[in-house]
């Protein structure tokens, strides 16, 4: 049994009461002020980015968070120290934003660009896509524009996976050879081919849609910015780990 180590435990323990209160605040107050909506939405608020780091959708979601957490975070957080975990930890979940976001401004710059170019006003899209109500009359060419980025606009992002990908790189990057499994594919793979062919999963899916272990509702691409992030930070540390540019 690990035994789970200081800053692991309170960052579970600042999970489940946050969760908590997404369960027992009425009308989603809760979750509309802290999940991460996109920024072009009106509900976005600049909090968003690190309070959605905080936030779950559901039980299972929060159940295989935490279990990650500790397993993977424990040994990082004693290998490291909890300031550079820490470091490694928020660096992922803003890693995770940045990739994600710019994904979904991918997405929706383009179809926005052609509404304008089609005669409709800035004001004209976000009332019509906030709504879901269509305003006047559109064409069908219009229509499916909006259809496409209407997830992007409404979507919210939500959970500690992006962080979690991070220390789960670096885990890897501290023990590479230590041997992992996945739950229903009980076959041990050392780390250093485990957490890249997870990560490249994880890109496939974002970019094709196709879901191979989450929900399609997954925010992919936070995934794989989150493990980006961490290899960064671990590579920059490894590199530099004996003069004066080590992060303490």
């Amino acid at each position: 049994m690990i035994r789970i180590s200081e800053t692991v435990k309170h960052l579970i323990i600042i999970n489940v009461i946050v969760f908590i209160g997404t369960l027992t605040i009425s009308n989603g107050v809760f979750y509309e002020w802290f999940a991460l909506y996109f920024p072009k939405n009106p509900a976005f608020q600049p909090w968003q980015i690190v309070t959605h780091m905080f936030m779950h959708g559901g039980i299972t979601h929060i159940l295989f968070n935490m279990f990650a957490l500790w397993m993977f975070g424990t040994p990082v957080e004693q290998m490291l120290g909890s300031k550079r975990f820490l470091f490694v930890y928020f660096s992922a979940g803003l890693g995770a934003v940045l990739l994600q976001l710019g994904y979904y401004y991918f997405e929706y710059v383009p179809s926005f660009n052609n509404l304008i170019a089609s005669g409709l006003s800035s004001d004209q899209i976000t009332q019509m896509l906030s709504t879901n109500k269509v305003m006047g009359n559109i064409s069908k060419a219009q229509l499916m524009e909006l259809q496409n980025i209407f997830p992007v606009f409404n979507g919210s992002m939500v959970g500690a996976s992006g962080c979690i990908m991070g220390v789960l790189v670096a885990f890897g990057m501290l023990n590479p050879n230590a041997e992992l499994m996945l739950i229903f594919l009980p076959i041990p793979i050392k780390a250093k081919y485990f957490i890249p062919g997870i990560i490249i999963l994880d890109l496939i899916s974002g970019i094709t849609g196709q879901s191979f272990f989450s929900p399609s509702n997954t925010a992919y691409m936070a995934h794989v910015g989150g493990a980006l992030a961490g290899f960064i930070i671990m590579w920059y540390w490894k590199k530099n780990q004996f003069n004066q540019n080590r992060w303490y």
